[in-house]
């Protein structure tokens, strides 16, 4: 599918071409993201996998539905349809489907001959179940639930073929059930209770979940009865790898440490020094794979002072160097975004224009508010108070060169009169600062293929909880405008109309600096050159080792 190109106005950008969800650096190739260096596969060998994303809580996707989750669950479950490296839709549990011409209902046909890992066929009746699994408000779901609240109903219209009826069309329902978070688990061992099934999930994938010793790592073994891999794998049946060895160590240097060492053999969230130094290295290389949907970015919390004033909103934008700290710290693995999507995203709208740093013009701008005067700690105040952000930082989220980021707004914010007071939390009190609204900025990941991400990011339905507790929405803009050009957007199928209303919502989430674009959501592998067939999913960008073999 492609989408026309049109010059756009002041300064602003729009990103077209194929979805390229798997950029290869240092060492890797780019065709279709394959490691594969030439050599022969070989069979066998634990692969040891080092995490500094926090331990997932319930290595069920459903439950929740975060990115550590995503990335260790694309090794045991798989969902309906992926992406190739084009970024085209491409079949997998179902072979094919269709729409009807109103997008009111839709037909799925499943492949056949597949099994689960406990012996439960995949048909109909399993993925009717693994709905109602995300629907199901016990089951405390955030990024499926809100990716398939669409769905009012599923039918199985006989063992392969099962059709939905949706309360509206949903352009985005392909993209959708590319993800992780809704991937199709066994319908049987769906009936176990939640704290089994968050133990050790039962997929149809090329690995299964042998054992978790909390905090330290999960044993992940190979399905030997595997016959379901994508149209883009390298080869068929089982995995070369005996086994994956995931363990859990959120120190940076800790991690990288034992990469050098040869105690791991791949690892995540590397840091920009230690990507950097990996460059022209023969033992270690490097896997760029940014995520799609939004772009990494502050959300500046409209619900309440100061950020309810947009004069205020502009002025803390203004008052940062975004620019100068990014360069600094991430040492050019990083570009600068000003956009709310991803650049692998060929909607993304940019405008740069927003977003220049201006300590002048912030000055103006908090004047005109009436924050004129400054308490002798140089802040700003009016009416007695001063003007204080409160920025809680999830530590497992953000890596440190992000954190001193942030450090470095505090301190050129500072300068225009803000007392930004950053808060470093763990996940757990992170998401509940966040559920109590004790925040005026805070920077959220949030993963979903596709634009539509921004009708669950910006839409006004997404300030109310999922059942998970969580709400996307956390700059909390409430705007009928906003709300009807996301609505016709994830309704229509027209390409063309599609891009015009998504970009006509970017322009008014951008001038209306409700957030702060930083750079995309990072993606950086770091793994050893005895390593090859790694790739990274042209879907939401986790590690896929499917067709990864040691080759020494």
């Amino acid at each position: 599918m492609s989408f026309p190109f049109r010059t756009p106005a002041r300064g602003a950008t729009t990103a077209a071409g194929a979805v390229a969800a798997v950029v290869l650096l240092a060492g890797c190739s780019a065709g279709g993201g394959s490691t594969n260096d030439g050599a022969e596969p070989v069979s066998g060998g634990n692969l040891v996998y080092a995490t500094g994303d926090a331990e997932p809580t319930c290595l069920d996707p459903h439950v929740g539905g975060n990115y550590p989750q995503a990335l260790i669950s694309s090794q045991y479950l798989e969902p309906l349809v992926s992406k190739n490296s084009a970024g085209e839709i491409i079949p997998w549990l179902a072979s094919s489907w269709e729409q009807s011409e109103d997008g009111l209902s839709w037909t799925f046909t499943l492949r056949e001959g597949v099994q689960f890992t406990d012996g439960t066929p995949l048909d109909a009746e399993a993925v009717k179940a693994n709905l109602e699994h995300v629907q199901d408000p016990a089951t405390a779901s955030s990024t499926g639930y809100l990716a398939l609240r669409k769905i009012e109903s599923a039918e199985a219209l006989d063992e392969q073929t099962l059709k939905l009826t949706l309360s509206s069309p949903d352009s985005a329902l392909l993209e959708s059930f590319s993800m992780p978070w809704v991937a199709i688990q066994s319908p049987k061992a769906l009936e176990r209770s939640q704290e089994e099934n968050c133990a050790a999930p039962v997929g149809t994938g090329p690995f299964m979940v042998e054992d978790w010793v909390k905090q330290e790592s999960v044993t992940l073994v190979r399905n030997e009865e595997y016959v379901s891999p994508p149209s883009e794998a390298t080869h068929s049946g089982p995995a070369y790898l005996d086994s994956i060895t995931w363990r859990f160590i959120p120190e940076s240097a800790t991690r990288y440490a034992a990469l050098q060492a040869g105690e791991v053999h791949v690892i995540d969230n590397a840091q920009p020094d230690t990507i950097k130094a990996a460059e022209g290295s023969d033992v270690i290389k490097h896997l760029d794979a940014p995520r799609p949907g939004a772009s990494n970015r502050l959300e500046l919390n409209t619900s309440k002072a100061p950020f309810d004033d947009p004069l205020v909103r502009e002025a803390f934008i203004r008052s940062v160097n975004v620019n100068d700290g990014v360069s600094t710290l991430f040492f050019g693995t990083a570009a600068r975004s000003y956009s709310p999507l991803s650049s692998v995203e060929p909607l993304a709208y940019s405008d740069s224009s927003q977003f220049g740093y201006d300590p002048e013009e912030a000055n103006r701008l908090l004047g005109e508010a009436g924050w004129s005067e400054r308490d002798s700690a140089g802040y700003r105040v009016k009416d007695g108070e001063r003007l204080t952000l409160e920025f809680p930082v999830s530590t497992n989220q953000s890596i440190p060169a992000e954190q001193s980021l942030f450090e470095q707004f505090q301190a050129t914010a500072k300068e225009a009169g803000f007392e930004v007071k950053l808060n470093l939390l763990d996940l757990s009190s992170w998401y509940g600062a966040l559920a109590e609204n004790d925040y005026n900025l805070v920077s959220a990941p949030y993963t979903k293929v596709g634009p539509d991400v921004l009708r669950i990011l910006f839409h006004s339905d997404s300030t109310v909880p999922a059942p998970s507790g969580y709400f996307a929405n956390l700059s909390q803009v409430k705007s009928e405008e906003l709300d009807e050009l996301l609505t016709r957007a994830s309704e229509t199928s027209e390409p063309a109309e599609r891009e015009e209303l998504y970009e006509q919502a970017q322009k008014i989430v951008l001038e209306g600096h409700y957030i702060l674009p930083l750079y995309d959501q990072q993606n950086h592998f770091l793994y050893r050159s005895e390593v090859s067939g790694v790739r990274a999913w042209p879907t939401v960008s986790t590690p896929d080792f499917y067709d990864a073999w040691l080759n020494s």
